[in-house]
């Protein structure tokens, strides 16, 4: 039982980090909508892959060093949702609060499972 959770513990974060990297890569798809030139589009979407490609570095770093991926997942959800709440002046704060969790709330699953996965390997580790 104990290796089966592990492997939980172990690929589950991995497997939801690339699933929401590649969700986010997918929403930068609205810059086609914008009738941008060339180059406008090209810059469009490397702008909008910004938080993409940030996270995909650091799934590359937490793929070894979980505890990389358990704050830095914790922060992007914290900062995401800080900036919404803070750019959003259509809707009031508790709505956007609610509508962010969307996008934060895997984030913060994600940091939490990689930090489990972390202090599973330090226990092992320091019982070694």
């Amino acid at each position: 039982m104990e290796k089966k959770i592990n492997k939980f513990v172990y690929w589950t974060p991995r497997i939801l980090s690339i699933i929401l990297v590649l969700f986010l890569t997918i929403l930068s798809g609205d810059v086609f909508d914008e009738n941008l030139g060339f180059w406008q589009t090209i810059l469009g979407l490397l702008l909008h892959n910004i938080p993409a490609l940030t996270l995909a570095v650091i799934i590359w770093i937490s793929w070894k060093y979980e505890v990389v991926g358990g704050i830095a997942f914790i922060i992007a959800g914290i900062a995401h949702m800080v900036f919404s709440i803070l750019r959003e002046n259509i809707n009031p704060w508790y709505i956007t609060l609610a509508i962010s969790l969307v996008l934060d709330g895997p984030a913060f699953l994600i940091g939490i499972l990689f930090l489990i996965g972390w202090f599973k390997k330090k226990k092992i580790t320091r019982a070694a």
